[in-house]
C-alpha cells in the first residue's frame, strides 16, 4: 500500500519504514501519525513480517519531531490512539522495531526512537528533548522512557535543559546500542534485523509480551496519559503560545511564567 508521508518496503521478513517528509526534516503531523498507526497495525497482524527497521528519509534527520509549523498554521487533526508516530502508547506489539537514526532525532523524533526496541545511530546523529525551550513538555514518552533508559540523574539533565547529545555520548549513556558510519547505517540495521529474524519468532513474541507487561506493571500507560493531561494544561499558558510563535519566527522566546 502506498502512503503520502511514509515509505514502506518488505525485505524478506523485515519491514522497512521510512518517514518521508525530508523538506521538514521528517517532522510528524497529524496525517502522518495516522499513516504510521496503520502501518504498525498491519505490521503487527502480518505473520510473514517478524521485525521492522524505522528510519528517516535523507541524510540530515531521523525526525525533527512534532511539526510545530504545521500546528502554528492551524493544521488540524490529532495524534492517533496509539500515540506519537503510532508507537508511543502502543503496548501490545509483540514484534521488535529497530530504529536506524540517521542524523538528528529531536523531541518527538527522539521519543519515537525511544519507543523502539533497539536504537542504532549514525556517527552524525544528535539526540535531544528540546521541548522546554519552546514552552512544551516531552509528553510522548520522553520523560518516562529516558529516565528508565539512562537513569533519573542523566535524564533530568537532558529534560530540564533540552541540551543536545552526540551519538558517542548517547552510546556512553546507554541510549543507543551501536554507533556506525552513516553510509553503513541501513546495512548494519538490516544485519541486526536478520539476526533477530534468525531466532525463534515465538520466543521473540514471548519476550516482547513480558516486556510489555513490565511496562504495564510499572504503570507506564497511566503515566503517559497523565502527561497528556499536563500538556492540555500547558497549552493554555501564555508561555506555550510564546514558545511556538518564537520557534516559527526564529527568535528567542520572551517567557512570562504564566
Amino acid at each position: 500500500m502506498a502512503y503520502e508521508y511514509v515509505k514502506v518496503e518488505r525485505v524478506n521478513k523485515t519491514l522497512v519504514v521510512t518517514m518521508n517528509r525530508p523538506e521538514v526534516y521528517n517532522a510528524i503531523h497529524s496525517p502522518m501519525h495516522h499513516e504510521m498507526e496503520k502501518i504498525w497495525n498491519d505490521f503487527s497482524a502480518d505473520p510473514d513480517l517478524w521485525v521492522a527497521v524505522l528510519t528517516g528519509e535523507g541524510l540530515k534527520a531521523f525526525s525533527a519531531g512534532n511539526d510545530l509549523k504545521y500546528t502554528a498554521k492551524g493544521g488540524e487533526g490529532s495524534i492517533c490512539g496509539t500515540g506519537f508516530a503510532g508507537l508511543s502508547t502502543r503496548f501490545n506489539l509483540e514484534k521488535p522495531i529497530i530504529a536506524a537514526v540517521n542524523g538528528f532525532a529531536m523531541g518527538g523524533g527522539f521519543e519515537t526512537a525511544l519507543a523502539c526496541d533497539i536504537i542504532i545511530a549514525s556517527d552524525n546523529a544528535i539526540f535531544a528533548l528540546p521541548e522546554v525551550r519552546v514552552g512544551f513538555l516531552a509528553a510522548a514518552g520522553g520523560v518516562q522512557r529516558l529516565v528508565r533508559q539512562i537513569g533519573r540523574g542523566a535524564a533530568i539533565d537532558m529534560l530540564l535543559t533540552g541540551r543536545q547529545v552526540t551519538a558517542q555520548e548517547a552510546l556512553s549513556l546507554g541510549i543507543v546500542s551501536q554507533v556506525v558510519k552513516q553510509d553503513r547505517l541501513l546495512e548494519i540495521a538490516f544485519e541486526k534485523a536478520e539476526a533477530v529474524a534468525s531466532v525463534s519468532p515465538s520466543a521473540i513474541k514471548a519476550t516482547k509480551r513480558v516486556l510489555n507487561a513490565m511496562d504495564k506493571d510499572s504503570k507506564l500507560p497511566e503515566s503517559l496519559l497523565y502527561s497528556r493531561e499536563v500538556v492540555d494544561e500547558l497549552r493554555r499558558t501564555e508561555d506555550f503560545k510564546e514558545g511556538v510563535n518564537a520557534f516559527v519566527e526564529k527568535r528567542k522566546p520572551k517567557w512570562k511564567n504564566r
